[in-house]
């Protein structure tokens, strides 16, 4: 895909926009990446990754535990992530400035990484939200002339300034969501795959976002870094969009599938739980509150006797399994809920995109793509460090 539109997609989909939006933005001045403020998270630093990870376990029975968390600050392996389109702010691309969306979107996909890894999440002028949804309105128009590559520009440089002046010739592994996810393929694909950096390259977790590959192949998009299909591969990638078991992708949908259609190509599905195929368990790690956008439906009750949770975080053993399933013509993580009515756990889980009280069931549960299988992850992100480790 080339580098005008990958700049232009933004949570899967190409730029489009409305009236508003009908100039296309002019190149910005690069962003310098040796200064503090333009990292919304560095190792060492009181900063939005410096959270509570505390979650209350709640089991079949009702009953709740409090399971502690804390970062390794001794960890011998790096995390570099790309946060997905959360930015409200307005125009084409967001400012370099965090704002709550920011904060709360490592809160929710990365700072739990912080146990195996040290975290460097750049900012980025990312194509924003509300961009998105300008989109989405009836009688959206394309913006006139060609989209800037901002964002990538910008990842792509912080990506650089990290590998030059931090790195220092430990393992990483790469980290994205959705607009994050897509502009770390590009990156990949242009700087890494087949180039020295590869060697350094611990996994990528290319998360909510349609990754080619050949059909009933590991290789695609990426000519040399295949699909993870054991805990201690290392150099592979992951990538997986989620929909419900009940609900899968209905024709049209924007995710599951290549964004531009080639009947040799599939969106790939690695399932974190079962990295070789199959359905097993997900270990995920709900948000109690809001979710990566601040306008997400509150989840329900966690127990039918309405018991508070008082922890940011939720886990629920048992309580959800993950498949990667092909189905007509769409590849995704199939997510079941063992709901069992007798019990006094709940039996449901928050995580649709909605506009009002309506479900947009072709983003399927895009919210919560990493919240699904966060501790899957995190446990893949040690075992694959070992690996790495063990190799140098």
């Amino acid at each position: 895909m080339s580098r005008i539109t990958l700049a232009a997609v933004a949570a899967g989909l190409l730029f489009s926009a409305s009236p508003a939006f009908a100039q296309a933005p002019a190149a910005a001045t690069p962003n310098d990446y040796s200064k503090p403020d333009a990292w919304l998270c560095w190792p060492g630093r009181a900063d939005a990754c410096a959270i509570d990870n505390t979650a209350t376990v709640i089991k079949a029975d009702g009953s709740m535990t409090q399971e502690t968390w804390k970062p390794d600050a001794n960890a011998q392996v790096d995390c570099f992530y790309v946060y997905p389109t959360v930015s409200n702010d307005p125009g084409v691309f967001s400012d370099m400035t965090p704002n709550a969306e920011e904060r709360r979107v490592v809160e929710q996909q990365l700072a739990r990484f912080g146990s195996k890894c040290r975290i460097y999440a750049p900012m980025y002028r990312q194509v924003t939200l509300t961009t998105l949804r300008a989109r989405m309105a009836p009688g959206a128009k394309p913006p006139a002339g060609p989209i800037p590559t901002t964002n990538y520009d910008d990842v792509a440089d912080a990506w650089n300034y990290y590998l030059t002046h931090e790195n220092k010739g430990r393992g990483v592994v790469l980290i994205g969501h959705s607009q994050g996810a897509g502009l770390l393929t590009e990156l990949i694909a242009k700087e890494i795959d087949g180039k020295p950096a590869q060697a350094r390259l611990i996994s990528a977790l290319l998360l909510g976002t349609n990754l080619p590959v050949q059909k009933g192949q590991d290789l695609g998009t990426f000519k040399s870094i295949p699909l993870c299909k054991s805990p201690t591969q290392i150099g592979c990638a992951v990538a997986y969009v989620s929909f419900r078991e009940t609900s899968p992708p209905p024709k049209g949908s924007r995710f599951g599938v290549p964004r531009e259609p080639n009947p040799a190509m599939q969106a790939a599905c690695v399932n974190p739980a079962a990295l070789g195929g199959g359905k097993a368990e997900l270990h995920a790690y709900l948000s109690s509150g809001a979710m990566i956008a601040a306008e997400s439906a509150a989840p329900p009750a966690w127990t039918k006797d309405g018991a508070k949770v008082a922890t940011p975080f939720v886990s629920a053993p048992g309580l959800l399994t993950g498949e990667c399933v092909s189905k007509d013509g769409f590849d995704y993580l199939s997510v079941g809920i063992n709901a069992d009515p007798n019990d006094p756990r709940t039996d449901e889980i928050a995580g649709d995109v909605k506009v009002g009280p309506i479900v947009l069931k072709d983003w399927g549960l895009h919210l919560i793509d990493v919240n699904l299988a966060m501790g899957n992850l995190v446990d893949l992100v040690g075992s694959q460090s070992q690996a790495y480790l063990a190799k140098k």
